[in-house]
């Protein structure tokens, strides 16, 4: 027998071994908690590029969950991990968030603020670290804050459009409208922006059905306060002919304080994004039209961004997809719904 071969034999069986302990940690303990927490990121790091941190405003809407899934299956093609965390609406938890990130040398951190302008500090907390930082949906308004690019819905014009649909759906009676805005982030801000632009050029065109804006009400993007908002709007306003809401959440909210009023087929409302349950709210008849909008593009385009970045490729500041008008008669259409 060859000594030296049968020495190598036992030393590769040896390592072999090792590996698959490693591999192997505690019952009911996960490889990133576990006792092998170093292995499993040593075997990790072998296996991808890099982790992208992304933080969103709250997974708890749908919208941003479509946001984190496409981004998670874009990168995975390319070989990189997508670190998904929620701010849920905390700005505050949102920046330890950043500060996690930066901890962890995070290859790039993409965020949907939970506050335009409070984000900034953390995201040139990210700058100084070397770390670029990329936006998508929600832009960042701080001074000094720098972000490589930003991806989103064209939320101007959709905001437009669904002036455009108010207008439709009120005809030559007109009446008073209301807004429930959410107006901490830059995404709502320019909807509402569009929105009044439109009413504005309506009024001022000489057509019949002149439409009055009485109120603008916080409504947080959340159905809760969504509801909240309608009921204080129709105690002040009970005649109220139709109510546009920054989006889904703060919409349906809108209708159940409609319907608990009575006033349901008597106001008309337009939301704004396009998710199931406000598509099949617009099937049913109880939102009137959405602009709809593309988390998934948003999503995959936000990682060809990135990907662009890091080969040195030039990426422009601001990408906008465009919005499209969902009516009742498309829901009809629409196989994913009931």
């Amino acid at each position: 027998m060859n000594t030296s071969l049968s020495t190598a034999t036992r030393l590769c069986w040896s390592a072999l071994g090792l590996v698959f302990a490693m591999g192997c940690g505690q019952q009911g303990e996960s490889p990133s908690t576990g006792p092998d927490a170093d292995a499993s990121r040593v075997r990790l790091s072998l296996k991808t590029k890099g982790t992208i941190g992304l933080s969103v405003l709250t997974l708890t809407n749908p919208f941003f969950k479509e946001i984190a899934d496409s981004m998670t299956a874009e990168a995975r093609q390319a070989g990189y991990d997508v670190l998904v965390v929620s701010g849920e609406f905390d700005v505050a938890r949102q920046q330890n968030q950043v500060k996690d990130f930066i901890v962890k040398k995070v290859a790039a951190i993409v965020l949907t603020p939970c506050d335009s302008k409070s984000i900034g500090p953390a995201i040139q907390e990210a700058n100084a670290a070397g770390i670029p930082v990329f936006t998508a949906d929600i832009a960042c308004l701080a001074p000094g804050a720098k972000v490589v690019s930003h991806i989103a819905t064209d939320n101007y014009s959709g905001g437009k459009e669904a002036a455009g649909a108010i207008i439709e759906a009120l005809g030559e009676s007109g009446g008073k409208i209301a807004i429930l805005d959410h107006k901490i982030v830059e995404s709502c801000i320019l909807r509402v922006q569009g929105f009044k632009e439109v009413i504005g050029q309506h009024n001022a065109g000489g057509a019949r059905g002149k439409i009055q804006i009485v109120a603008e009400l916080p409504s947080g993007g959340v159905k809760d306060q969504g509801y909240k908002a309608a009921e204080d709007l129709l105690q002040a306003h009970p005649d109220v002919a139709g109510i546009f809401a920054i989006n889904d959440p703060s919409a349906l909210g809108a209708r159940a304080a409609l319907e608990k009023a009575g006033k349901a087929d008597q106001t008309k409302l337009v939301g704004f994004d396009g998710q199931p349950e406000g598509k099949q709210a617009i099937k049913e008849g109880k939102i009137y039209a959405d602009p709809i909008q593309f988390p998934d593009k948003i999503g995959v385009e936000t990682v060809r961004a990135i990907l662009k970045h890091f080969a040195g490729e030039p990426v422009p500041a601001q990408l906008l997809i465009p919005t499209g008008l969902y009516r009742k008669a498309d829901a009809e259409k629409d196989p994913a719904l009931k």
